[in-house]
């Protein structure tokens, strides 16, 4: 039963059928993220030679993605499948401070790859000096007082406005802007904290970044190194950057720029800006990296050769056990037809090993030899 003091949710509104098939690419996309994700980051922790701080920081984006998509598609195909789906205020200020703090964290790993991977080019001497555990205790920090107490403020400004209108949520799950569009009264405060965020994170780590990148293409263009294979990296990350910043900040801010965007557009780019990424990132950042392949093929090769001697040892036991089985049916039936044999010409069965039975070797383990008593013949 629908509460009064519940939100719905209203996305795409077609006909039922219809969005089932919109759910459909959902579940497979989430699948994706699951598997690739999840396959990288147990690569990474089960090979020991991946334990770099590079590769630390792309197991950590790994985790940081599939639960970002565990937070918002769930509840985006729930409300795909059943029109008549609502949630609590309650709930949706945490699912919205999950997917903002997750989005965050996610932008603070990819400022914190970039410049791993600035030091370890532009300056490959001072690398281990800078990069290590203090680094680790400095971006954790780092991490915790800007994306915790940022999305606090967000969440905490969300939860105290009024909501005196219809509580319909034009999204697939609980987005900032999405709910303070249906606060009443002063919603200045809410809407001057969404454009903190984007000025806290944006503008800060998009030019770290961007110059991060640059400066590695300048190292890579005079040491006359493999330029072309340099450039192909970087714009790959950088498109995925872009993705990730720019249609995140359009959805983010969409309502307060009074941008004229639909609500299905914006509702399609909250969901592009967080699953994108979390779908290539496993391939931009793992599976095209050497190292990374090689793990991949310790750590799968491994099971898969495990798998394979079980399957061995189990197909070696079943043909013991057939034969095994055969052998003692033949020796059954054998032993029934001396009896039956014995019964009516009064003969003696004799059972012998194959060995001592003096004759070519028979195609049973079991030697058998049947003959009838005779008055003058030796027992």
């Amino acid at each position: 039963m629908l509460n009064q003091s519940d939100f719905q949710f209203l996305a795409f509104p077609f006909l039922l059928w219809q969005r089932s098939l919109i759910a459909l690419p959902l579940v497979l996309v989430l699948g994706l993220v699951i598997v690739a994700n999840g396959c990288l980051l147990l690569v990474v922790i089960h090979v020991e030679a991946l334990w770099s701080p590079m590769y630390i920081l792309v197991g950590a984006l790994c985790l940081v993605d599939m639960l970002s998509s565990l937070v918002i598609v769930p509840n985006a195909l729930l409300v795909l499948l059943n029109p008549t789906h609502s949630i609590s205020l309650a709930e949706c200020l945490t699912q919205m401070f999950l997917t903002h703090f997750l989005s965050s964290l996610e932008s603070t790993l990819l400022l914190a790859m970039a410049l791993d991977r600035y030091m370890a080019i532009c300056h490959p001497l001072k690398y281990r000096q800078l990069v290590g555990r203090s680094f680790f205790l400095t971006l954790f920090l780092f991490t915790l007082v800007r994306s915790g107490s940022v999305m606090a403020v967000l969440v905490a400004l969300a939860g105290s406005l009024d909501f005196c209108g219809g509580r319909v949520i034009e999204h697939l799950y609980c987005d900032h802007m999405a709910l303070v569009r249906l606060g009443c009264g002063d919603t200045g405060a809410s809407r001057g904290a969404g454009v903190a965020v984007i000025v806290c994170f944006v503008g800060l780590d998009i030019p770290i970044i961007l110059l991060s990148y640059l400066q590695i293409l300048v190292v890579v263009h005079r040491a006359r190194e493999d330029r072309w294979k340099a450039l192909h990296t970087c714009g790959t990350h950088l498109i995925v950057l872009l993705v990730f910043y720019l249609v995140g900040t359009v959805a983010f801010l969409s309502h307060t720029l009074q941008l004229s965007l639909s609500a299905d557009l914006n509702t399609l780019m909250g969901l592009v800006y967080i699953l994108l990424p979390a779908a290539v990132n496993p391939i931009i950042y793992g599976v095209r990296t050497a190292e990374i392949q090689q793990g991949f093929n310790q750590v799968f090769g491994r099971v898969y050769g495990v798998w394979t001697r079980t399957q061995r040892i189990s197909s070696i036991k079943l043909m013991m056990a057939l034969n095994h089985s055969s052998v003692v049916s033949d020796w059954l039936t054998l032993h029934i037809k001396c009896q039956k044999f014995s019964f009516f010409n009064s003969g003696v069965c004799h059972f012998g090993h194959r060995k001592n039975a003096g004759r070519p070797r028979p195609t049973s383990t079991i030697d058998f030899a049947c003959k009838p008593n005779a008055p003058d013949a030796p027992v």
